[in-house]
């Protein structure tokens, strides 16, 4: 049974840092992308960033652009999140997702995490 298991989160104060990390179990995902996603209170889940198998091609949704980075460890079966000059509208659970393929340019995973809860206060 595939687990995608998310830890990191927690509350910190605008202009900080988080790193998000998403270990999985099962199965390896070495030569499949990995990617994040969230979902803030009232809106629906929406992508953040994904990185290819070979952690050389990384995309990002155009508001984290500079200051979240999306890295690898295949040894470890790991996807990161470095979140940095965090904002009050990052607020949201964040979601790992591996697997899957891109459709008309969306990424659609196979597998997804059950979440971790980043809170930034202002």
């Amino acid at each position: 049974q595939v687990q995608l298991v998310e830890s990191g989160g927690g509350l910190v104060q605008a202009g900080g840092s988080l790193r998000l990390s998403c270990t999985a179990s099962g199965r390896t995902f070495s030569s499949e992308r990995m990617g994040w996603f969230r979902q803030a209170p009232g809106k629906e889940r929406e992508f953040v960033a994904r990185i290819s198998s070979s952690g050389y091609l990384t995309y990002y949704t155009n508001s984290v652009k500079g200051r979240f980075t999306i890295s690898r460890d295949n040894a470890k079966n790991t996807v990161y999140l470095q979140m940095n000059s965090l904002k009050p509208e990052d607020t949201a659970v964040y979601y790992c997702a591996a697997g899957g393929s891109i459709y008309s340019a969306s990424y659609k995973p196979d597998y997804w995490g059950q979440g971790t809860q980043v809170t930034v206060s202002s």
